[in-house]
């Protein structure tokens, strides 16, 4: 797999991590409540920041 190629799936991961985040977000706040909205809460800002992680990466490489 070329080099491009590589980078267009790991930039299509972080873009389906970024909606997973979205949706967990919104399943937090509107949704739940108790301890298992605190843990989709937290696990929605795990998923926003690596996908935040690996876009940035995808772009500076």
């Amino acid at each position: 797999m070329s080099p491009g190629m590589l980078k267009m799936w790991i930039s299509i991961a972080g873009m389906g991590l970024m909606f997973l985040a979205i949706f967990t977000i919104y399943l937090s706040r509107y949704k739940l409540k108790g301890v298992l909205k605190f843990f989709t809460a937290v696990l929605a800002y795990i998923f926003l920041i690596i996908s935040g992680i690996t876009l940035v990466i995808v772009l500076f490489t």
